[in-house]
């Protein structure tokens, strides 16, 4: 583990095990002005540790799979996910909007990021054929070649990171505790 990697996480454990000191010093505060953060339901201990560590845990993971990205393929997490996306869809097309939707980018956003991917050569845009207003993104030949060299490394980088750290039961119930709350935002994104 790299000092700036285990410093991070000896920090991570730090400020969990602080989580409970702050939440007594806001209560205090809130008491002091008046009795701001009434029935405000703080973290315990373990609910904060719990999740002090996960943002933590977030940060850590993403920006060592992006620099693993970067370094073993030249790719961004963006361009990987527009790739991706791209190669597992039908004929490796998809609508503009569709994607960005996915993504959950705005489009203005996924527009200006494929249009520097397709001066690289990655993706192709046109209009789309059965709606002028919209555009269709395709996978080029060197996008479909850049991804089928990246995904092995970057699926490594993941096992590495992250997969080959758990036991089959904590991916378990990482699996479902990542279902309930990707359904309750997903409900309130649609709702």
């Amino acid at each position: 583990m790299s000092e700036e990697v285990g410093g991070a996480v000896r920090g991570a454990g730090d400020a969990a095990d602080a989580v409970g000191a702050v939440g007594s010093a806001v209560r205090g505060a809130g008491d002091a002005v008046g009795g701001a953060g009434e029935g405000v339901q703080w973290l315990s201990g373990e609910e904060g540790r719990a999740w002090l560590g996960y943002r933590r845990m977030r940060a850590l993971l993403d920006l060592q799979l992006t620099r693993d990205l970067a370094r073993d393929s030249g790719l961004s997490d963006a361009d990987y996910d527009v790739l991706s996306n791209l190669s597992e869809s039908a004929e490796h097309r998809l609508r503009l909007g569709d994607l960005a939707a996915h993504m959950l980018w705005s489009k203005s956003r996924l527009s200006h990021h494929i249009t520097r991917m397709g001066q690289r050569g990655l993706v192709a845009r046109r209009d789309c054929p059965s709606d002028g207003r919209g555009a269709e993104l395709t996978l080029t030949d060197a996008g479909w070649e850049a991804i089928k060299s990246a995904a092995p490394r970057h699926v490594d980088s993941v096992r590495r990171h992250f997969i080959d750290r758990l036991s089959a039961e904590q991916i378990r119930v990482l699996g479902e505790l990542t279902e309930t709350v990707v359904d309750h935002l997903g409900r309130i994104q649609d709702g």
